[in-house]
């Protein structure tokens, strides 16, 4: 994996985790890996990628603006995972082979 850390916010809404993600990249040199995902139940969720100082920074950024504008859920960071966990990540959609 070319990133040292990986990053989970999860909020219930939408809106909310719109909030939080402008907050992530705004506040760290992170990158979305892929497109937010609405999870069910009004659950959704992204991922953000980086460095661990990055992705720290970003989620506890995103944490903080998404909890002023709705629920927080989650708000996690991984530190150096393991290489297989690049399959269950979300793919970027402007970097997916098209068929």
């Amino acid at each position: 994996m070319a990133k040292q850390a990986v990053g989970l916010l999860e909020t219930r809404g939408l809106a909310c985790l719109v909030v939080g993600v402008d907050a992530m990249l705004k506040s760290a040199n992170v990158e979305l890996a892929g497109p937010m995902k609405q999870i069910g139940n009004a659950m959704c969720n992204a991922v953000v990628t980086g460095d661990v100082a990055a992705v720290k920074a970003a989620i506890d950024a995103g944490a903080a603006a998404a909890s002023e504008s709705g629920e927080v859920i989650s708000a996690h960071v991984i530190a150096r995972p393991d290489e297989a966990i690049e399959g269950v990540l979300p793919k970027d959609a402007a970097r997916a082979p098209r068929k």
